[in-house]
């Protein structure tokens, strides 16, 4: 049956209501969800940075182990060739000889200056490290405490929630697609979600700008639905919202 225009506004007014009451529920938990979610960033953040710290420290840590074998292999390889010079027969296997020492001995200043680095590395990341593990133990309390309070919050209001969710989804049936598009999409852009709204001294209660005597005329005839010119809302008359009320 085609509805009458006082019908859809009724059913646009009281579907408002709904919505406001589910936003007000969702105001008591203000911006709790997001300071949640922000939270559960930083915490994967800091494990991926620990993580990637923990595995720059064991490769410094790998980096020592094999300098200092190549001290110990160099070393060996010296004592070796100082015992070969004791034996040379000429001076070319002399001169190779101590061309090996020498290049040994390279290998083990290069390695030691290079152990010595890595020790000043490991110092300057192992306190990042610490730091980092102190700066993730207390964004996971603070996580675990908004999130204790958010649980407290949402289970206190959930049921109130989905019993309001489920009259808004059946009272939008009551209304036809073309209006229902329309008031999503005013819900959508207004920041209090407001997108039906009365006449309150004599001006629209969405952008409170004034509404000319004839046009409020027109809108308590409920002939016709009628928006603001100002903010596009759809508006209603204050008996409209009685009648809703006591319905």
């Amino acid at each position: 049956m085609e509805q009458t225009v006082e019908q859809k506004l009724k059913a646009l007014y009281e579907l408002q209501n709904i919505h406001t009451k589910i936003d007000k529920i969702r105001q008591v938990r203000g911006e709790l969800p997001m300071e949640v979610a922000d939270l559960e960033d930083d915490v994967l953040g800091l494990e991926t940075r620990i993580s990637k710290i923990k595995g720059e420290l064991d490769d410094l840590e790998d980096s020592i182990v094999t300098r200092k074998n190549t001290i110990k292999d160099a070393q060996a390889a010296i004592k070796r060739y100082d015992s070969q010079l004791k034996e040379v027969k000429n001076n070319r296997e002399y001169d190779a000889l101590t061309k090996e020492i020498e290049i040994q001995g390279l290998d083990i200043q290069v390695s030691e200056k290079k152990i010595k680095e890595h020790g000043f590395e490991i110092n300057s990341k192992t306190e990042i490290y610490e730091a980092a593990k102190a700066e993730l133990e207390g964004r996971k309390k603070d996580l675990e405490a908004k999130k204790t309070e958010l649980d407290v919050i949402t289970a206190e209001t959930e049921k109130e929630e989905q019993d309001l969710q489920n009259k808004a989804d059946k009272a939008e049936t009551q209304i036809e697609d073309r209006l229902l598009v329309a008031y999503k999409r005013l819900r959508k852009n207004a920041v209090n979600g407001l997108a039906v709204v009365t006449i309150d001294r004599d001006s629209c209660s969405g952008c409170f700008n004034q509404i000319p005597p004839q046009r409020q005329l027109d809108i308590r005839q409920r002939k016709k639905i009628i928006v603001c010119e100002h903010c596009g809302r759809i508006l209603v008359d204050e008996a409209l919202t009685h009648e809703v009320a006591e319905a």
